[in-house]
């Protein structure tokens, strides 16, 4: 075996290996295997950077942009607030919820659309008596249904494309991928419909794990002319209390929060803590404090602090670190009240807490928080915040016909998809439709460079012959028998889906499923759609999918539960795929 092959060979599994098992990003475990690959001389620097300029990749960063003027103008919370109504059951609920969000899913990104619609399904269910969890998985999986059924409902979609461009000078037509997509979302809305009574459970959300301050809040007050008064927080010995974390003074009705190790106590602030509460005794030791008959609402509205729930990111550098020991109120201005783990509140104590992927976490920040994290690798955000700028409602048929111009135009062939997505980018921008600040707060820098990296493992996984020498193995197994290589590829694809990032999945696969096919003497098409849809059908667990662990906290849903409703989904899905494509692309 050349030594490149193994070079190449032992960089790309180290990187999948430690995408799996350690919490960095993984788009920066991506770019060091390049950098790895580059530094060894595997690859050159035009190789390294090919992804960078992929037309998939380019059109995937100007469809953020499509998608974010949809957004702004209040597109989608129009669609919602007009469609959803009031069902008279789960079934019809969950159907007048599946269409909207699969049909939107099917033309912009699917994060978006699922964090549109999140708060406004849980006051729905709060309406219609219908527990959030037997409608938030649903809406996920149709989002995700949604994204197989056209060439821009995915970036995987959009990426694999690109690759097929480079490959063979071709690409795929707007609704090329429909044939295959469409059976699939139909069939899995049929699976969800029908099985979502007996199979979905009926969770507390985190939103009412949460409703009652006073099971994890105390609050207290500084006694007038006592011993605290004029003593920093730090000085009072209230920084480091046993099971309590101070959040908030309220001094005068002025609200102080995420309150610092140097502020100066005043006589009659209130102080209000969060964690244990049946901690309370240790308050009442400190002498200067005295316990106050003001119920504390957390909720009620004040300019200086808003509510945030937010998820921790599988690839955040929180995970694994205890709340004390990431520094949270430092790093983030925000304080922690509450966490809750499986749809269940965490009776513990907030610093000593040590945080996992898809825990939610209650935060107290300042206003800004949002503009400030809103594409923060570390966390989902998932609550309903007002953004700081007004939606501009007026411009919401503008921005739909914007998009329904860029797929009209691609689907009769008059422009190339990435022509299209710059001219409607354009339209966004000149017609006020979307900021230029939003166009830039859209672009997910993290999920492009993974691309791009991923895009030049693969490069170099054919370059160097490594994906001929897997192709090979993979023929052992398949033999003369292409179905077989099919199921194969489906498979392998399925299986790193759920492991690392849907896109890497489909870029690593492509290279050594197109050796396979050729090699084989087979057409490569039946394998480029198996990747698209094997990549994105991704349902077995929270993590397999952004938008699974989006909803995971508001459903209050617990792992298994993906496990019991997505696995037969997976295997419809795969089911499909593997009956359709043959009969669509022919081998």
């Amino acid at each position: 075996m050349d030594w490149h092959v193994l070079v190449t060979l032992l960089v790309v599994a180290a990187s999948i290996v430690l995408i799996i098992f350690t919490a960095i990003g993984p788009e920066l475990l991506l770019a060091g295997g390049v950098v790895a690959l580059l530094a060894l001389g595997v690859i050159d620097a035009g190789q390294a950077l090919a992804g960078l300029a992929n037309p998939g990749v380019v059109t995937i960063a100007l469809m953020y942009i499509v998608a974010a003027g949809i957004r702004e103008t209040g597109g989608v919370e129009f669609l919602v607030t007009h469609v959803l109504g009031r069902p008279r059951n789960q079934v019809r609920a969950q159907n007048r919820l599946i269409w909207p969000a699969l049909l939107m899913s099917s033309f912009m990104n699917n994060t978006p659309v699922v964090a549109t619609f999140i708060p406004a399904v849980l006051a729905w269910a709060k309406r219609i008596q219908i527990s959030p969890s037997r409608l938030l998985m649903p809406l996920s999986y149709a989002a995700v249904l949604g994204g197989t059924c056209t060439l821009i409902g995915t970036s995987t979609n959009l990426a694999v494309n690109g690759m097929l461009i480079a490959r063979t000078g071709e690409g795929l037509g707007m609704f090329d991928i429909t044939w295959v997509g469409l059976p699939i979302a139909l069939a899995g809305v049929a699976y969800m419909l029908v099985f979502g009574r007996r199979l979905l459970p009926a969770r507390k959300s985190t939103e009412q794990e949460f409703a009652n301050p006073r099971e994890y809040t105390v609050e207290m007050k500084v006694s007038e002319n006592g011993p605290l008064v004029g003593k920093t927080v730090q000085q009072a010995g209230l920084r480091h209390l046993r099971g309590l974390f101070l959040i908030e003074i309220d001094r005068d009705g002025q609200i102080i929060p995420s309150v610092a190790s140097s502020e100066i106590l005043q006589s009659g602030d209130h102080l209000v803590f969060a964690g244990i509460t049946e901690s309370v005794v240790e308050l009442h030791r400190v002498a200067g404090l005295e316990p106050t008959s003001r119920t504390f609402d957390l909720r009620d509205p004040q300019r200086e602090r808003c509510l945030v729930e937010v998820a921790v990111a599988p690839n955040s550098g929180l995970v694994g670190q205890t709340i004390r020991e990431s520094r949270f109120r430092n790093v983030f201005a925000a304080s922690v009240i509450a966490a809750a783990r499986n749809g269940r509140r965490i009776k513990a104590k907030l610093g000593d807490i040590r945080l996992e992927p898809s825990d939610t976490l209650l935060l107290q920040a300042d206003s800004a928080f949002l503009d400030r994290h809103r594409h923060s690798r570390d966390f989902l955000l998932i609550s309903k915040i007002e953004d700081s700028e007004p939606r501009r409602h007026e411009k919401a048929g503008v921005a739909w016909g914007i998009l329904g111009a860029l797929v009209v135009s691609v689907t009769l062939g008059w422009l190339d998809i990435l022509l299209a997505a710059m001219l409607a980018t354009a339209a966004m921008l000149l017609t006020g439709c979307c900021s230029v600040r939003a166009a830039r707060n859209a672009l997910d820098g993290p999920v492009l460079l993974a691309i791009a990296a991923a895009l030049a493992l693969g490069g170099a996984l054919e370059a160097s012959g490594a994906a001929a020498v897997l192709a090979g193995t993979v023929l052992g197994f398949a033999g003369d028998h292409p179905m077989l290589l099919l199921i194969l590829v489906y498979l392998m694809t399925m299986l790193l889906t759920e492991v690392i990032t849907n896109n890497a999945a489909a870029i690593l696969m492509f290279p050594i499923a197109t050796a396979s096919a050729e090699s084989m003497g087979v057409n490569i098409m039946p394998f480029v759609i198996t990747i698209m849809v094997a990549a994105s059908a991704s349902f077995a667990t929270p993590i397999g999918y952004q938008t699974n662990l989006m909803v995971y906290g508001p459903g209050g849903y617990r792992f298994t539960d993906y496990t019991r409703f997505g696995v037969p989904l997976n295997l419809i899905c795969a089911a499909v795929t593997l009956v359709v494509t043959p009969l669509v692309w022919g081998f």
